[in-house]
């Protein structure tokens, strides 16, 4: 066993000393999420043991089928830092408004939105699944916290993190100053900073994309995987690997490591859906984070962290990862908004699809 390892609480401590505006609430409230997540890790560990996998028969506020775990990790994070005094309120994917403090706690001057088990449909299956948290300072201080409280762009998170539950359980997180990770270890109980400022390379020739949606897909997209199918004998003149987990912490985790690209773009399977992902506690949180470590993230027409929200379960596309290959994208929609795309008049965008055989690429828009 080694002695004197960086802890997570430690790291906090150390980062605050360095900062001109050393919050020791923020500090507090970082702890209670690292304790939610631990319960949480167990939760999904004894999942089996204790009949809680598979789904329950109800729905959350997305409409979306909750399993038995994502109501349980709701309940940890919400009993581990309702009562701490470093929170105005809550939002959690789980829930159709924001929480609210009970009376019988203090009030403090953060709000944190969370997905409590993000990846949740891998849990049968026993792939990787993780919690996602960001912390904004609460506009109006103590006062108990309104949905317009939340409505913040992601530039102005204080802190944005994922846990991760695999085969080791992670936390990694951004206080604005690079990204840190840290691994839990069983025999004491603690996170140890394991992965010291993170970073996502440039370059990658790597893609995840569910590709089972691409005849939804916008052309811009559709260019963007064509290009990376078609390998050495394309435009690139390269050969990619195409990742999908279904599991957003698992996808950025990867990108931290080894580089790569996340895309879960806008398509029109739903028109009425503008994306995806949820911006306050799904999108806003891993751009910080991917910003942080050098890359980029965007809707493909602008960043991410610019996005003014205007719900708490406001949707948004999500484009990130290595910078050159979101930029590259970027480009793209640029080109197809602007009508001056030529790549669509080539033979390549009037045959068959790539995956699925079928004549596709539909009309602009």
């Amino acid at each position: 066993m080694q002695y004197g390892r960086t802890t997570l609480s430690k790291f906090i401590i150390e980062e605050q000393r360095q900062s001109a505006e050393r919050d020791e609430q923020l500090t507090a409230l970082i702890n209670d999420i690292q304790t939610g997540c631990k319960y949480i890790s167990a939760a999904v560990a004894r999942g089996p043991l204790h009949g809680a996998h598979g789904s329950n028969a109800t729905r959350n506020v997305q409409g979306e089928t909750q399993q038995k775990l994502d109501v349980i990790a709701n309940d940890i994070m919400l009993r581990s830092c309702e009562w701490g005094g470093q929170l105005a309120g809550m939002v959690s994917e789980e829930l159709a408004e924001p929480y609210s403090i009970p009376q019988r706690y203090a009030r403090g001057r953060y709000l944190l939105a969370f997905d409590p088990l993000d990846g949740s449909s891998n849990i049968d299956v026993n792939v990787s699944v993780g919690s996602v948290f960001s912390i904004l300072r609460a506009p109006r201080g103590l006062e108990p916290a309104s949905a317009e409280d939340f409505l913040q762009p992601g530039a102005q998170q204080v802190c944005a993190g994922y846990a991760l539950y695999g085969p080791a359980s992670m936390i990694v997180l951004t206080l604005g100053r690079g990204v840190h990770g840290f691994s839990l270890d069983p025999e004491i109980g603690a996170y140890i900073l394991t992965h010291p400022n993170m970073t996502v390379p440039e370059e990658s020739h790597e893609f995840a994309i569910n590709a089972s949606n691409e005849r939804f897909w916008e052309r811009p997209v559709q260019r963007y995987v064509a290009e990376c199918v078609r390998g050495k004998t394309g435009v690139r003149a390269a050969d990619f690997n195409m990742r999908w987990i279904a599991s957003l912490v698992a996808e950025v985790h990867r990108i931290l490591m080894r580089g790569g690209l996340f895309m879960y773009p806008r398509d029109n399977k739903d028109p009425s859906l503008a994306g995806r992902l949820r911006l306050l506690y799904e999108a806003n949180p891993m751009a910080m984070i991917i910003e942080q470590a050098g890359g980029r993230a965007s809707t493909g027409r602008g960043r991410i962290l610019n996005i003014a929200p205007t719900s708490i379960h406001q949707r948004v596309p999500l484009i990130l990862g290595s910078k050159n290959e979101v930029e590259r994208i970027e480009r793209y929609h640029r080109e197809f908004d602007a009508g001056t795309d030529e790549a669509f008049a080539s033979p390549l965008f009037n045959t068959k699809s790539l995956f699925s055989g079928e004549f596709s690429f539909g009309g602009r828009g």
